[in-house]
């Protein structure tokens, strides 16, 4: 069975544009707008349903969605980022591990120098925590990104029923086609952060 490769999947994700940190300064001014509105950092959990409530949740799935959740699901492992104090963490968290005990999913912490590092690798813009990548427990380097910033739990089943389709080279079933866009509801850097980077 031939796996897509990962830069083939990665466009296919409805994700956040590129042009974020070192590409602001070419792109165009419409597109920079355009990075900018796509990133939504919070520090209350006020702001975070705020956020969240603008979001369009999945309500539509195909025939062999909870088949091959339950049925895959074992042989893959959530990785997602994290940091202390961050409110889209916690609740990205608790989502994934009720999907976890549901399907059978593995879920792991990730540092944030190796999230970071591992954007990087993938070509995706860094905008904070939390940031969730699919993959093969057998695997470590097919790695694929199904959430940036939290998002409703029906979004994640839909992304991650989706990676499993295209980690196994396997079309999905009419009806989830695409990734849920990614949120960018991320945690707002501490002060200290804002203030290092000002110096910097």
């Amino acid at each position: 069975m031939r796996v897509r490769p990962l830069g083939t999947c990665i466009a296919l994700l409805g994700s956040l544009p590129l042009s974020v940190h070192a590409q602001l300064d070419r792109a165009k001014p419409d597109r920079v707008q355009a990075a900018r509105a796509a990133i939504h950092p919070v520090s209350s959990a006020r702001e975070m349903q705020g956020w969240l409530a603008r979001v369009p949740r999945t309500v539509d799935y195909p025939p062999d969605f909870e088949a091959a959740l339950q049925g895959q699901g074992a042989a893959f492992v959530i990785e997602m980022s994290t940091a202390p104090g961050c409110l889209p963490c916690g609740d990205l968290w608790s989502k994934l591990h009720a999907l976890k005990v549901r399907y059978g999913l593995t879920v792991r912490p990730l540092g944030r120098d190796q999230a970071m590092l591992r954007s990087g690798r993938l070509g995706l813009p860094w905008i904070g925590h939390p940031v969730a990548w699919l993959r093969p427990v057998s695997d470590e380097t097919r790695t694929l990104p199904i959430a940036i910033g939290t998002d409703h739990a029906a979004n994640l089943a839909r992304n991650i029923y989706l990676g499993i389709k295209m980690q196994t080279g396997v079309r999905a079933a009419v009806g989830v086609r695409a990734m849920a866009k990614f949120t960018g509801i991320v945690s707002a850097p501490a002060p200290s952060q804002t203030i290092s980077k000002v110096k910097d």
